[in-house]
């Protein structure tokens, strides 16, 4: 979908509704086969993970929101525009309010949220619901935790994404 990245020259390529037209084919196709209200996305158009951004990322969030509607899937998962690259979070007046005022469904966000920042984005309205990855990963325990304010276990980046099934995963200690 990044212009960066997409310089492909046919239907695929090109404007944004071409460069947005694979991720939609594939939610309707998906939507058709197993049902819209089973059917979520996520979408990072902010970010510039392994070189791939896009020049108006704004529009692309927006255009991708609003063209979600058309499906009536069960979500849209926008992670913020401060998580421009992997685990680093940084200050910038860019928002997703846009693409929450264009998407109809839940709109869910994630990107270095904690506990305080988490309830105030419910309670403005900025989303329905926030994903909390890295913390849930190190806190099996997160709800609890947020509820009596406790500290949280601090993540272990390196442990992410190998295949060891237990370091990293259920090696985290739950509150006493």
């Amino acid at each position: 979908m990044k212009d960066s990245v997409n310089n492909r020259t046919d239907q695929y390529g090109g404007t944004l509704e071409n460069r947005c037209r694979f991720p939609l084919e594939v939610v309707e196709a998906v939507a058709d086969e197993i049902g819209a209200d089973r059917v979520g996305i996520r979408l990072s158009p902010f970010a510039g993970y392994l070189e791939s951004s896009d020049s108006n990322p704004e529009a692309l969030g927006v255009y991708m929101a609003e063209a979600l509607n058309k499906y009536s899937i069960l979500y849209a998962h926008f992670v913020e525009p401060r998580m421009v690259t992997v685990g680093e979070s940084v200050a910038t007046n860019k928002s997703l309010l846009p693409m929450r005022k264009a998407f109809k469904g839940a709109f869910l966000v994630a990107g270095g949220y904690g506990r305080d920042d988490g309830n105030e984005a419910i309670t403005s309205g900025k989303a329905d619901l926030v994903v909390y990855g890295r913390h849930f990963l190190a806190n099996p325990d997160l709800p609890r935790r947020f509820e009596l304010n406790a500290p949280l276990n601090k993540y272990d980046r390196d442990t992410f994404y190998i295949p060891d099934p237990v370091v990293g995963y259920t090696d985290y200690p739950f509150l006493e």
